[in-house]
């Protein structure tokens, strides 16, 4: 009687165990990044996957980085479902740039999405090669004003890049004297400067650093409204205190629409603690020039929206 009460007992035991497992809300979240493997956002998602179990007993975050375009976000829409455990990177290239220049290219729009979090905040600058002697906004502007040729690297023929440089010559008056040269990265745009294929570059900071510090080329201005405050490039002037249009590089995590709220929060407050982890933002800051920024949905709307601004302000300089 006695061998069979225990049995009765570890059998319920067993049983509790089982459907506790099953009722488990741990999840393994795998977040794609549609972009350059080795890149700066592909670097990030890393470093935050790596971080996610120390916040987290109920998620894990797994950064899948792929060489992929529109058409990887197209097919990421098509085989996900809302409450699938995918997360998926989106930028203002997608959504502020070929939704307006290919929306041909889109087969999804931003109601397929509901915004989790942007991952960082990158400020690009504008170098020069050396010999020009180009150190401010102010000796740009009478580069520009002296009829010189205008030639600047940057990453693709029609990505952010491109539309900060036609931005900002463009409204200098300059945008039929512009020519852009595209590369097939960033850091390929970055360097071509020094080489002497071109005037100017556009790019993230951290990808024009090496050169800078070997001399090759001088920082003239950073794309952002205020001047940069830290770092080696502290103190290079904002093009917005002198009335220029820019936008700043971000990266939104997304999951797909009708998600439940619930999981939404929880990823989101998982990223914010990652977010602010003195070891990610003092590496963010320091290693990879880049910024904590974490927005609301209200912030993001406005960004895409300002950004699509300048797409139709200065595509013609750009897609001709």
């Amino acid at each position: 009687m006695k061998k069979r009460i225990l049995s009765i007992g570890l059998a319920l035991t067993m049983l509790a165990a089982l459907l506790a497992g099953c009722g488990s809300k741990s999840a393994t979240w795998k977040v794609t990044c549609p972009w350059a493997p080795s890149g700066v956002a592909a670097m990030v998602s890393q470093k935050a996957a790596a971080k996610s179990t120390e916040y987290s007993k109920d998620i894990t975050l797994v950064a899948e980085a792929i060489k992929g375009d529109a058409a990887t976000v197209n097919t990421w829409v098509m085989d996900t479902k809302a409450n699938d455990t995918e997360l998926v990177f989106v930028g203002e290239g997608l959504l502020s740039i070929t939704s307006i220049l290919d929306p041909a290219k889109l087969q999804f729009g931003y109601e397929d999405f509901v915004f989790v979090e942007n991952l960082y905040s990158s400020v690009f600058v504008l170098s020069a090669d050396a010999k020009l002697n180009i150190k401010s906004i102010a000796d740009l502007e009478a580069y520009v004003q002296g009829g010189n040729e205008i030639s600047v690297a940057v990453n693709g023929a029609v990505g952010s890049e491109a539309f900060l440089a036609a931005a900002l010559f463009g409204s200098m008056g300059a945008g039929d004297k512009l020519k852009l040269t595209p590369y097939q990265s960033a850091a390929e745009a970055a360097q071509a400067v020094a080489k002497g294929e071109t005037n100017f570059a556009v790019s993230h900071q951290s990808q024009i650093l090496e050169t800078f510090q070997q001399n090759g080329v001088t920082i003239v201005c950073a794309f952002d409204q205020d001047d940069i405050a830290d770092g080696p490039f502290a103190g290079v002037e904002g093009v917005g205190k002198h009335g220029y249009p820019f936008f700043r590089n971000r990266c939104f995590i997304m999951a797909r629409a009708g998600t439940d709220a619930a999981k939404v929060s929880a990823l989101k407050e998982l990223y914010g603690k990652i977010l602010a982890d003195k070891e990610v933002a003092d590496w963010l800051q320091d290693t990879m020039l880049l910024e904590v920024d974490t927005m609301s949905q209200a912030d993001v709307e406005a960004h895409v929206e300002n950004v699509k601004n300048i797409v139709n302000e200065y595509k013609d300089i750009v897609a001709g």
